[in-house]
């Protein structure tokens, strides 16, 4: 596969060009597979860099032999999806300056029931040690009910925390019990979190948001690059990571591959037992 314009800068302030941004997703490929695999994904393209707004595309249909596609129907249309099955579709649209990489949270064969739940911690005008602290709630709260539970940064200012569910619930159940949780942890920290989905009302709190479990959402995978400052990724983690002076930005395109090597892969539990949910009131 031919990649192009590999000097081209994405990243003005940083010096950060495109052709290391395909450099890193190459380094990174053989595990990011295990997330893109079989899974329809979406690209948010900056061809021009971060310097830019980007857009997001999903409907693909002229692609090489290399790259799969899965058309899924919609309310009023087909689209024809891209499905991340190997590191030349990677790296394809990596090429297409898709910086990043969003993915349903439910594979071709069983669209109907997620993989995983997402409890997204989305900070509006307040720091990121207020995340942690909300983080760090979820987590006493998860382990008391004995719930498998994955954080890892979003890349941008706010975390991720992923329930394995293994294909167990409905997305609908699964947004249902994910609002549950929140509820949980909002009666906790109800000065730092809201549940209120308009920004305005959310002022200064960390809005707990549980609508990437509804059916057709996306969640930007791990280890994809977001297109903000330093080049960032969406970093898996420990949980003894997720203390106060933890910041999204400590995990870069040029850091995190030496992570990965050193670590391993801090995510991969996502695809284990799947949690049992009933014990959440209904």
């Amino acid at each position: 596969m031919k990649l192009s314009n590999l000097d081209k800068i994405y990243w003005p302030k940083e010096k950060i060009t495109k052709g290391e941004m395909l450099e890193y997703y190459a380094k990174v490929a053989k595990t990011l597979l295990l997330y893109t695999k079989d899974r329809p994904l979406v690209m948010h393209r900056f061809p021009n860099g971060v310097k830019e707004e980007g857009f997001y595309q999903k409907d693909v249909m002229d692609v090489p032999d290399f790259v799969q596609t899965k058309a899924i129907a919609h309310a009023n249309r087909k689209v024809h999806y891209i499905l991340g099955q190997n590191v030349e579709t990677l790296l394809y649209a990596a090429n297409l300056g898709s910086i990043e990489m969003h993915l349903f949270n439910s594979r071709v064969k069983t669209l109907e029931k997620p993989d995983y739940m997402v409890l997204d911690l989305d900070p509006q005008s307040i720091s990121f040690d207020a995340v942690i602290d909300v983080a760090l709630v979820f987590h006493e709260i998860l382990e008391k009910l004995k719930i498998p539970h994955f954080p890892k940064t979003s890349g941008g200012s706010g975390m991720h925390i992923y329930v394995p569910l293994k294909c167990k619930y409905t997305y609908e159940e699964s947004r249902h019990y994910a609002m549950e949780i929140a509820k949980l942890v909002n009666e906790v920290l109800p000065k730092i979190t809201s549940l209120e989905r308009n920004p305005k009302k959310r002022n200064r709190k960390v809005y707990l948001d549980t609508q990437q479990n509804s059916k057709g959402a996306l969640a930007v995978a791990p280890y994809s690059v977001r297109a903000f400052a330093k080049a960032p990724v969406s970093t898996p983690l420990s949980w003894n990571e997720v203390k106060h002076g933890l910041l999204p930005e400590d995990f870069t395109i040029k850091n995190v591959p030496a992570r990965l090597a050193k670590k391993g892969d801090l995510f991969k539990g996502i695809f284990g037992k799947g949690a049992n949910l009933k014990i959440l009131k209904k």
